[in-house]
């Protein structure tokens, strides 16, 4: 039976995930198309200025995309909460000559409405939404533009709403994926799934596609989860150190020495699938980590996961609960580290399938993962 991913034109059931704030590019984009899959604009953090002129870039090459942005959620942050913290990492700041004194909480939408004008305006293929579902009449209208709508679920019962909401597809993302795990509910996320139960679970519930993501970084991962009902899926970190990828020097560098180091804790899940349970591990408890990467909030004040380095090490249990208040604030000392090749400052995004990243081109990796379908 046709359904919303038919319309796209892709033949490779791999999509290149958006990877906000600087791994998404729109050479990475390109080459996932050019490869027979799909890729995306991150617009994500941009400026809309920015998001405008790498859609613009992609769109020119005539293939197919999608764009991705932060549907609103707010997760405000305690003001003495904040200054407490603060007041903690200045220690860090100091490496760098940075001040946090007197830092407010900027609690900000990432331009939204400007993003979703932009889009309907000038529509593409696909958007998909991450961290809030929008409102119903956001996605009528994206659908009536004749653009699929996409929607990140991580548990059974997002996915209804986000049915409920409009979305034609669910991106089904399980708390392994690198980088902001997409939860709805980040003060109280939901159990820790493996990603072909919540994939099996979701397909039972919600008759809409589904594209699996979080954690996979194998052929045999990405054949599993098409077993368990995703129609394709979606991989970010094994592009890391890709030809097409903008990760920072200092990223790559971390990400390659440490897929030749740390091996799994026991009973944490490592590989694709983290511990299974009747509760979800809260960031920074043992069964948030696979050994190398660990599930944080201390640098965006939302669950994460990255590698293991000293700021997570020494704040994560500090962090309060705030986005993107924390994200603003330790944004500079991010920044600021990395340009230094300090990677014990900097939020070193990855999955649990961080190991299996190499560095060749995207259109090489997205064909090996899909050879086992």
């Amino acid at each position: 039976m046709a359904d919303a991913l038919d319309d796209l034109g892709f033949t490779l059931p791999v999509l290149a995930a958006p990877m906000a704030g600087g791994p998404g590019t729109p050479a990475l984009a390109l080459a996932a198309a050019r490869a027979g899959g799909f890729g995306f604009v991150a617009a994500g953090y941009a400026t809309l200025e920015t998001a405008a002129a790498q859609i613009a870039a992609v769109r020119s090459e005539g293939v197919p995309f999608g764009v991705n942005l932060f549907a609103p959620n707010p997760l405000p942050v305690e003001a003495p909460a904040f200054r407490r913290y603060a007041r903690a990492i200045q220690v860090e700041a100091d490496r760098y000559g940075l001040s946090l004194a007197g830092a407010e909480p900027v609690e900000d939408d990432d331009h939204w409405r400007a993003k979703v004008d932009l889009l309907l305006t000038d529509p593409v293929p696909l958007v998909s939404f991450t961290f809030g579902i929008p409102e119903p009449e956001v996605v009528a209208a994206f659908r009536r533009a004749g653009t699929v709508v996409a929607q990140t679920v991580t548990s059974v019962e997002e996915a209804r709403s986000a049915a409920d909401a409009g979305a034609n597809v669910l991106v089904v993302q399980s708390s392994t994926a690198g980088g902001h795990w997409g939860t709805l509910t980040p003060a109280a996320p939901p159990p820790q799934v493996p990603l072909t139960d919540l994939v099996a679970q979701i397909r039972e519930a919600v008759p809409l596609p589904l594209i699996a993501a979080g954690g996979l970084a194998t052929p045999a991962a990405v054949a599993a989860a098409v077993r368990a009902g995703a129609r394709a899926a979606m991989v970010g970190t094994v592009l890391l150190l890709s030809d097409e990828s903008g990760a920072s020097a200092t990223h790559r560098t971390a990400l390659a020495t440490a897929s030749r180091g740390a091996q799994p804790e026991p009973g944490c899940g490592g590989g694709e699938h983290p511990q299974r349970g009747s509760g979800g591990a809260q960031p920074g408890s043992p069964c948030a980590s696979d050994g190398g990467t660990v599930l944080t909030r201390a640098f965006t004040g939302r669950p994460a996961r990255g590698l293991r380095n000293r700021f997570i090490e020494r704040y994560g249990d500090l962090a309060p609960i705030g986005y993107p208040a924390l994200h603003h604030l330790t944004s500079p000392l991010r920044k600021a580290a990395a340009a230094a090749g300090d990677p014990e400052l900097v939020n070193l995004w990855a999955g649990t399938g961080y190991r299996h990243a190499t560095a060749e081109p995207a259109a090489r990796i997205l064909a090996r993962l899909a050879s086992d379908l």
